[in-house]
């Protein structure tokens, strides 16, 4: 997705760290590059709009269900291996480790 003109940070590269800058997880002169960006590239700030609504809507009505302490070290590594191209386990990461892969739920 671009816009087609140039900019100082690539589309990719903000559509790559996106949820990122939407959890406050980068450092500050990061966030300021995308802050630019998004003044310069409408197709990037529709994006960043709506993965800012579907956040907002999923704190809205599953923010109150308990969560299991270790799913989001599970979650974070499953993107991690999805970030680095290694394959990743068909299973469901919200399932208690036993040994066997379990199918992903759809």
């Amino acid at each position: 997705m671009s816009c087609g003109e140039p900019h100082e940070t690539d589309c990719s590269e903000v559509l790559d760290h996106l949820y990122e800058f939407l959890d406050h997880e980068m450092p500050d002169s990061d966030c300021t590059k995308f802050e630019v960006h998004f003044e310069e590239c409408s197709p990037c700030l529709e994006k960043y709009g709506l993965e800012q609504a579907v956040k907002k809507l999923v704190k809205r009505c599953c923010g109150q269900d308990d969560v299991p302490t270790d799913l989001r070290s599970k979650v974070l590594g499953r993107i991690d291996l999805i970030r680095s191209g290694q394959a990743v386990p068909e299973q469901d990461v919200t399932a208690p480790e036993t040994g066997q892969p379990t199918a992903a739920k759809e």
